[in-house]
């Protein structure tokens, strides 16, 4: 961070952050400050980096410029410096390569690493699913159906040919459609999804029941590869309504 030197330079602030009135020049006369203001013209936040650590600081050096072409003048280096409050206080170097920079380093370079790897691992194909307003539809013999709309999306850079299923039920039938998903590399596709329960999924008589199901979409030609799972739905009406049919 950039800090001014006030060992050096000679305090032109009190401990309350009140400005003095006397320059540090006049009431030290070692004091190598010599109120030339350039730090506090350049700084684009406006502050007077000789008041100590401020949050409007944002370390763009700008004083540390300043006042170092003003001190090279006096073939003196300059009295605010990218350094730490200790190092300055000690008069010793800071040392970057300390137990903890060292550390958060190799945190960051695991971050780092970790990033590439998950954003190397691209989904091949993507699938969002969207129910239909209407939560189910009784038809004759108790058969009860739920809409979809599936958007399918090839993100893998050939043309692939896809299918799905409902993963592990064997209760609940694709009933449409019935044939092959063909998409070009890049390419979308929307599909109306209907299922169908042929045999009762719930005998509640109070309300009607709602079953998780998990939907896997694959292509037909790269079945391990080009794979997705996504969870959604199946909405089974109360036993009353399917017997009143």
């Amino acid at each position: 961070m950039a800090l001014y030197d006030e060992a050096r330079g000679g305090a032109v602030y009190d401990k309350h952050g009140n400005k003095l009135s006397i320059p540090p020049k006049k009431s030290n006369p070692n004091a190598e400050c010599i109120s030339c203001e350039k730090c506090v013209s350049v700084c684009p936040t406006h502050i007077d980096i000789r008041k100590g650590m401020q949050l409007e600081c944002i370390n763009c050096l700008e004083c540390v410029d300043a006042c170092t072409q003003i001190m090279a003048r006096k073939n003196k280096p300059s009295l605010v410096v990218w350094s730490s409050p200790n190092a300055i206080e000690s008069k010793q170097k800071v040392r970057y390569f300390r137990f903890k920079t060292v550390g958060y380093m190799g945190v960051l370079a695991l971050v780092l690493i970790l990033a590439v790897v998950a954003g190397g691992k691209k989904e091949s194909m993507l699938l969002n699913i969207t129910r239909s307003s209407q939560l189910y539809e009784i038809r004759s013999q108790g058969v009860v159906d739920n809409d979809y709309i599936f958007l399918f999306q090839n993100t893998d850079n050939k043309d692939h040919r896809y299918r799905f299923k409902i993963k592990d039920r064997d209760d609940i039938e694709i009933m449409r459609p019935t044939h092959e998903i063909v998409l070009r590399a890049g390419s979308k596709s929307k599909e109306v999804v209907i299922l169908r329960a042929k045999k009762a999924l719930s005998h509640n008589s109070s309300h009607d029941v709602t079953l998780p199901i998990v939907i896997q979409a694959y292509a037909i030609d790269e079945p391990e590869r080009v794979r997705v799972e996504t969870k959604s739905v199946f909405v089974y009406p109360r036993a009353d309504l399917i017997h009143s049919r």
